[in-house]
C-alpha cells in the first residue's frame, strides 16, 4: 500500500512562502514512484476540496489552477520519491488543508494532508 506523507505546513503571513513536501513509500514490487501522476489538493474550511497543481508522470508538463498560476510551483524528484510545491505571494484565501495526491491509472492514494495558515 502507497503511503504519502506531508510536511512543511505552517502559518505565514500574507505575501510569505512555504515548501510543501510529500514523501511516498510501500510501493509494491514492479511499481516505483516515477510511475505515478501527482498531484496537490486542497480544502478550505466549509468547502469542497480543490485540485491545485499536477505534475505528469515524466514530470515535463505541470498544470495549475488558474488562481495559484504564478504563484506556485509544483516538482517531483523520482529518485527521492518526493514531490514538492513551492508557494510564494501566499494570499488569505490560500488557507486550507494541502494533500498529496498519487495517481495510477483509476487508483488514487491521498495523504493525510498539512495545514496551511495565511493570517497578519
Amino acid at each position: 500500500q502507497v503511503l504519502l506523507v506531508e510536511s512543511g505546513g505552517g502559518l505565514v503571513q500574507p505575501g510569505g512562502s512555504l515548501r510543501l513536501s510529500c514523501v511516498a513509500s510501500g510501493f509494491r514490487p514492479g511499481y516505483r514512484f516515477s510511475m505515478y501522476a501527482m498531484s496537490w489538493y486542497r480544502q478550505a474550511p466549509g468547502k469542497e476540496r480543490e485540485w491545485v497543481a499536477g505534475i505528469i508522470s515524466n514530470g515535463r508538463i505541470t498544470k495549475y489552477t488558474d488562481s495559484v498560476k504564478d504563484r506556485f510551483t509544483i516538482s517531483r524528484d523520482d529518485s527521492r520519491n518526493t514531490l514538492d510545491l513551492q508557494m510564494n505571494g501566499l494570499k488569505s484565501k490560500d488557507t486550507a488543508v494541502y494533500y498529496c495526491n498519487a495517481r495510477l491509472g483509476t487508483g488514487d492514494v491521498w495523504g493525510q494532508g498539512t495545514q496551511v495558515t495565511v493570517s497578519s
